[in-house]
């Protein structure tokens, strides 16, 4: 009977942790009307899973899983790298990002309705409201991209301020790679999806639906009052 009782709390356990999902950034030169400025660079994607689930809140160099993200285009000739064209592609751990000297920031508003993910339009500030900043330090790249939104349906992508090699520097400024201007739709623009934040577990007895831990609850109580009932017998 007890190991009844232990597989019956592991098990509600496990479904419940398995139902939680982290939260998933996931933005793309798709969701952009993408005009290059200086370079020709139109094609990019970012995908970070950042550790926990979809909650608002601000969020500042957050803990991340693993960031995948890729820009490519063709340069005008003169830039820095030297390059004719480039297509970068970055695969890391969370701890890897932050330590080539990225980062990543945004805020959530109270009132954003999770449900279907957050748009930008969900998102606080009083311009600026999203930053990922891919820059490099010491990691010999040219083109790491820093892309920012604001508020207004209007953004950019362009190298970040990397610093190439540090003995002897090189370093190159923001945009001297190339430069992408970007227009979008704040309301209709869904940056982040995830698991919305279950509300506190509803005790045993109390009004309202069961949560996970409180079914666990129940369940053991009542296989404790089944095993009392035998001993009676």
């Amino acid at each position: 009977m007890l190991r009844l009782v232990v597989s019956i709390v592991i098990g509600l356990t496990l479904f419940s942790t398995a139902n939680a999902q982290n939260m998933i950034l996931s933005v793309s030169s798709n969701d952009f009307q993408v005009t290059p400025v200086f370079s020709d660079v139109d094609t990019f994607g970012i995908n970070i899973e950042i550790d926990g689930p979809l909650a608002t809140g601000q969020y500042i160099n957050p803990d991340i899983v693993s960031v995948s993200y890729g820009v490519s285009g063709t340069l005008v000739a003169g830039t820095p790298s030297g390059f004719p064209a480039f297509a970068l592609q970055r695969d890391m751990t969370g701890t890897e990002f932050y330590a080539q000297g990225s980062s990543l920031s945004f805020d959530i508003m109270p009132t954003a309705v999770l449900s279907d993910g957050v748009q930008a339009a969900e998102l606080v500030g009083g311009t600026l409201i999203f930053t990922f900043n891919g820059r490099e330090i010491g990691n010999g790249r040219f083109h790491p991209a820093l892309l920012e939104l604001n508020m207004d349906g209007t953004g950019r992508i362009q190298n970040s301020n990397n610093v190439v090699v540090e003995v002897p520097l090189q370093e190159v400024n923001f945009g001297d790679e190339y430069i992408t201007d970007l227009i979008f739709d704040p309301g209709n623009t869904t940056l982040l999806t995830g698991t919305p934040v279950a509300p506190p577990p509803v005790p045993v007895g109390g009004s309202g639906p069961l949560s996970f831990s409180g079914l666990a609850t129940l369940s053991l109580l009542l296989v404790v009052r089944a095993m009392r009932r035998r001993r009676r017998v």
